[in-house]
């Protein structure tokens, strides 16, 4: 109850820290969206007088999503496959909503498609927060892995960003969440679609 109170208090007084933080949570094993975050801190950049303004927001929910990220890369690089499955199978992991079969999918996904994956992964629903595992247990060189996962966060939450700054001027703040998740879940199968597209353009270019 009182990680949840944390949560909320933050959500309440948005700012580039608690987005910076909001959005490092998101991004490691720990549960929490980035749709409550990214477009609500949007939504108030967008009033007349805001303290925050719209592209920082972007710019601070990437660098954490970088930070929660590095988190998860780091933590199977250096534990290993059998610490990473053991905690997949933790009653600690099952409340982080993690199990053994996500990170089996997670690891499906990063040897079908390889290093742009992590870019891909980062804008794709269930696959996004453990992306960064498989790159860590592949020990994916870091500058790689930080380029193409920083790509993916930034796209993902300037997109998200968007609707938040749009929603302002169609959408009372107490239906704002509701819009934007129906707008992230549609999003999130057009990436979803996009990202096989790219895979294939990849693959097929590498066969030539």
């Amino acid at each position: 109850m009182e990680s949840v109170a944390f949560i909320q208090w933050c959500l309440d007084n948005l700012n580039y820290w608690t987005i910076t933080l909001l959005m490092t949570i998101e991004s490691s094993f720990i549960p929490f969206p980035s749709e409550v975050v990214v477009p609500p801190a949007a939504y108030k950049a967008a009033a007349a007088g805001s303290d925050l303004n719209v592209f920082l927001v972007v710019i601070f929910a990437t660098i954490g999503a970088n930070l929660g990220a590095l988190i998860n890369y780091y933590l199977a690089y250096f534990v290993g496959r059998p610490i990473v499955y053991k905690f997949a199978n933790s009653r600690l992991g099952h409340i982080c909503l993690i199990d053994e079969s996500k990170v089996q999918h997670a690891e499906r996904y990063f040897d079908d498609h390889g290093a742009l994956s992590t870019f891909v992964g980062r804008l794709i629903p269930a696959v996004r927060q453990l992306i960064s595992i498989p790159a860590g247990l592949a020990k994916m060189k870091l500058s790689t892995f930080l380029i193409f996962t920083t790509a993916g966060a930034l796209l993902w939450n300037a997109i998200l960003a968007a609707i938040g700054y749009y929603l302002y001027s169609v959408v009372p703040e107490d239906k704002l969440m509701a819009t934007v998740t129906e707008y992230s879940s549609e999003i999130g199968y057009i990436f979803i679609a996009v990202g096989v597209l790219i895979v294939l353009f990849f693959i097929q270019k590498g066969r030539k």
